[in-house]
């Protein structure tokens, strides 16, 4: 059984202190240079991590969880985009950021769901943490085609295509190319080369995090008035975007790549979480437009407690529900 202990971890609790930090009027700040870097570091790391476990799976046994797993990072962050640009109605490059966050994943409820189904002593198949991997970028992609089309003046309805141009910017962004770029390297390089730098990413890699998530946190509290200013539909949608791609999960899971319980549960975690590590920092720097109060309030603030505390167990009910 899961409660609010589960959200007492360093990283979260970092960006709970840069918060209340900059409400009480601290002089705290960080140098702007420093969390650029702090952002290129994460970035790199989450590469290197996701392309090593690319280069562990058989591609052949695989190919199923790799497309679905990019079917749920392109069509996610389209379904976020819409509902926050036509129903709760922000403007179209705060939707762009939010939506990213919303066809990406959240390492830290997967981990979660994983304990939880470890708890239980149910198994559960590995090609989940393939799909972890490869679900950062595809989000990340589509939020910045997002920004673009909205910055181009072309996300107003009139314009039916997606332009070469955009295209190219979104792939060619310092931000997918430190992620896809440090992929591939974590994929082709030799391990004996990868070993003498992991410890680099590995050892300091959450107290990084947690410096980012301090500033992150600072940031968030600044521009508090950019959510009140949404109202509560902004919340309503950061707990009814999980239930949509938990649902979706749940098929794909069960229907789509025919797996059992666990491997069900993991997948709708998946597609239900929200990435409050890999894309942040990508859209710190790609979308500075975007406000990290809505963002980040909505991925750590309201959709990961509510992953953690109803939305996993609700999960595995129906994944149990479905297995009968």
């Amino acid at each position: 059984m899961f409660s609010l202990s589960n959200m007492l971890i360093p990283a979260i609790l970092f960006f709970a202190l840069g918060f209340l930090a900059q409400l009480i009027r601290s002089d705290l700040k960080f140098p702007s240079d420093l969390a650029k870097a702090l952002s290129i570091y994460l970035l790199v790391g989450i590469g290197l991590h996701g392309g090593m476990e690319l280069a562990k799976i058989d591609p052949a046994s695989a190919i199923g969880a790799v497309v679905a797993a990019l079917g749920l990072g392109f069509g996610l962050p389209v379904i976020a985009y819409l509902l926050l640009a036509q129903v709760v109605r922000i403007d179209r490059l705060n939707a762009a950021a939010i939506a990213a966050h919303y066809g990406s994943v959240s390492a830290g409820t997967f981990v979660t769901a994983v304990a939880f189904l470890d708890s239980l002593k149910v198994a559960h198949e590995g090609y989940p943490v393939i799909m972890l991997a490869i679900m950062e970028s595809p989000a990340i992609i589509i939020g910045l085609v997002l920004a673009n089309l909205a910055r181009k003046g072309a996300g107003n309805g009139h314009e039916k295509r997606v332009s070469r141009e955009l295209v190219h910017d979104a792939f060619t962004n310092g931000s997918v190319v430190l992620l896809l770029g440090s992929m591939l390297i974590g994929a082709i390089a030799q391990p004996a080369g990868l070993s003498k730098i992991l410890p680099f990413y590995d050892t300091m890699f959450m107290g990084v995090l947690c410096l980012f998530l301090l500033d992150m946190g600072m940031e968030a509290s600044r521009r508090i008035g950019d959510f009140r200013k949404v109202g509560p539909s902004l919340l309503i949608f950061g707990i009814t975007m999980p239930l949509i791609g938990a649902t979706i999960g749940l098929a794909v899971g069960h229907w789509l790549l025919g797996f059992g319980v666990g491997g069900t549960l993991l997948v709708a975690v998946l597609a239900a979480s929200a990435s409050y590590i890999a894309v942040p920092p990508a859209m710190r720097l790609a979308i500075p437009e975007a406000s990290p109060a809505l963002f980040l309030t909505l991925s750590l603030g309201v959709t990961f407690p509510f992953n953690v505390i109803v939305g996993i167990p609700l999960y595995f009910s129906a994944a149990q529900w479905l297995a009968r």
